[in-house]
């Protein structure tokens, strides 16, 4: 039999006592065998968790009872998901999950933040680059670091940056427990931080979601999408169009954990779109007015979406040193932007073109970059009225989509 205890700094509840003082083998972080030293029966093997692996075989291979202990809920990105993996079907105590003990210390509700993990499984700048992209794109959001390359000094800027007030819980329920608040705006503060930590991130004007949510975190996809054309602000109908933006949106694969550019984005329709499920929105768009439109649709959607003001290949190397795409929209611009936009290695790249000579030369820019290249021509036709009170089909310009995937994309 395997207990599995979760520890949040309090009093053991008796069941998870009797588990442990009944062990022959118990596993956990030092620092939890140090917490419960007096609690383990006298003969126990303990085996330090290092190698995760090896910690389980140890366990798995005990003569007798074991335990293993974990910080908070175990089966909250714990180490109930490794036992399981491997055959195991152990009893767990749980104790408060670090989130939630997180969230009780700044007196805020959580069941509308994102939780995400920064552990890359193997890839700890991948684990930080999508954490990093999630927790942007939303008003509230909890990110639970992993030592070294995924600390809090990984996050802090680009979230104070995009105007987030953040906190640094540390060393949660034991004596040397400290959270640290940074007001939004304020530099990242040059210091080391204790692990184990967790890093709130918290839209000071959303701090509370505006309902109640049904669903904990993000919401999923939006209720609608491909919107009408008067949903956005737009100038002398320069906007994408939805039956247009509706394949692009399928094309781009926007969601929790991605990155997608919007470059020459007009109103931002694609931009907004995509903030709303769930990704990481960044539109790049020269006309200054335009830029206010774009803001404004933003927060007319209740959306975060980034603006970079100017032409597009100047700012695309600043964007892109905090957070590459992983998907570009291009709905301005000539071939020298998309070729910039390309340089980026974005997984995904979608163009809308208006004008057929340039269809060639773009198909051929993608499978010269790698991509495999596809595309399609969309022209729609909408229901209008007729004076008499009839019907009739008004047909739109046709526009020509290209997009690429990168074939050596994993």
């Amino acid at each position: 039999m395997i207990t599995v205890i979760g520890l949040d700094g309090g009093p053991l509840p008796r069941r998870a006592a009797d588990a442990l003082a009944a062990a022959v083998c118990v596993a956990g972080a030092p620092r939890h065998l140090d917490a419960v030293a007096g609690g383990i029966g006298d003969g126990a093997e303990r085996v330090p968790i290092g190698d995760l692996r090896a910690a389980t075989d140890a366990v798995l291979a005990a003569r007798g009872p074991a335990a293993v202990l974990a910080s908070g809920d175990p089966g909250f990105f714990g180490v109930l998901r490794s036992l399981r993996a491997r055959g195991a079907d152990p009893e767990v105590v749980p104790a408060v999950s670090s989130v939630a003990a997180a969230f009780a210390r700044i007196g805020l509700p959580w069941d509308d933040a994102v939780v995400v993990s920064a552990h890359g499984r193997g890839d700890s700048g991948r684990g930080v680059r999508r954490a990093l992209a999630a927790a942007l794109a939303h008003p509230k959001a909890a990110v639970l670091t992993a030592p070294g390359s995924a600390g809090p000094e990984a996050f802090l800027p680009e979230l104070l940056r995009a105007g987030r007030e953040v906190h640094v819980a540390q060393r949660l329920g034991s004596p040397g427990e400290e959270v640290v608040r940074i007001a939004a705006g304020d530099p990242a503060p040059e210091r080391s931080w204790a692990a184990p930590n967790v890093v709130l991130s918290v839209a000071p004007e959303r701090a509370l979601a505006p309902a109640m949510a049904w669903l904990p975190g993000h919401q999923g996809a939006p209720a609608e999408w491909a919107l009408p054309c008067d949903a956005f602000e737009h100038r002398a109908s320069l906007i994408t169009k939805p039956e247009v933006r509706a394949v692009a949106l399928a094309r781009l694969a926007p969601r929790p954990g991605t990155v997608v550019w919007d470059v020459g984005a007009g109103s931002g329709s694609v931009a907004v779109e995509s903030a709303r499920f769930g990704a990481r929105a960044v539109a790049f768009e020269r006309n200054a007015a335009d830029c206010d439109r774009i803001r404004a649709n933003a927060r007319a959607h209740g959306v975060a979406v980034e603006v970079h003001p100017g032409e597009a290949a100047a700012n695309l190397d600043g964007a892109a040193a905090r957070l590459a795409p992983d998907a570009a929209f291009v709905g301005g611009g000539d071939d020298a932007v998309a070729a910039a936009v390309l340089a980026h290695r974005p997984r995904r790249v979608v163009a809308a073109l208006a004008s057929l000579d340039r269809i060639r030369p773009l198909h051929d820019l993608l499978t010269a970059a790698g991509y495999t290249a596809d595309g399609t021509q969309l022209q729609a036709s909408g229901l209008a009225g007729l004076p008499n009170g009839s019907l009739r089909l008004a047909a739109a310009n046709p526009v020509t989509l290209l997009w690429g995937v990168r074939t050596d994309a994993t």
